[in-house]
C-alpha cells in the first residue's frame, strides 16, 4: 500500500493522541502533488495522529506522519473535485434553463458553499475515517 508521508516534529502528547507539527520542506519542490497538497506552503500544519503508543513518543521527537494514498485522493476529491463539479454543474444547468447569469452564478457559488458546510458537519466521521499514523525517525 502507497503512503504518502510528512516529516514533523512532536509538539504534544496527551491521552488523545500525539500533536504533530508539519513543516513544509524543500522535498515538496520535487514532489508532483505538490499543487494539490496544503503541505506545501510555506505554514506550519497541526495535525493529531490517534494512537494506543502515544506514550512512546516525547516532545520535540522527530517523526514520520503518514496516510494511505487512497485517504489523499479521497481528500482531494472532497475539498476540491465534488464541489467544483457541484458549482459547474449547477452553473450550467441554470444558464441552459434560461435563469439569468448572476442568479446561476450564485446559486452555483452557493452550491459549492452548501456542500463544504455539509463537509463541516460531517467532520467527526471525516476524522475517524482518516487514519494517519506515525513512524519514528
Amino acid at each position: 500500500m502507497e503512503e504518502v508521508s510528512h516529516r514533523g516534529r512532536v509538539i504534544s502528547v496527551n491521552a488523545n493522541g500525539v500533536r504533530v507539527e508539519i513543516v513544509s520542506s524543500s522535498a515538496c519542490a520535487g514532489c508532483h502533488a505538490k499543487n494539490l497538497c496544503g503541505l506545501s506552503e510555506n505554514v506550519s500544519k497541526e495535525v493529531l495522529v490517534r494512537t494506543a503508543d502515544a506514550g512512546s513518543f516525547s516532545v520535540g521527537e522527530e517523526v514520520e506522519v503518514l496516510l494511505a494514498a487512497s485517504m489523499g485522493q479521497l481528500a482531494v476529491l472532497i475539498s476540491y473535485v465534488v464541489p467544483l463539479i457541484l458549482t459547474v454543474a449547477v452553473l450550467l444547468l441554470l444558464s441552459a434553463l434560461g435563469a439569468n447569469e448572476f442568479i446561476a452564478g450564485l446559486c452555483g457559488i452557493a452550491a459549492g458553499a452548501l456542500w463544504y458546510f455539509v463537509v463541516w458537519l460531517n467532520r467527526a466521521k471525516l476524522k475517524q475515517r482518516f487514519d494517519f499514523k506515525l513512524r519514528k525517525l
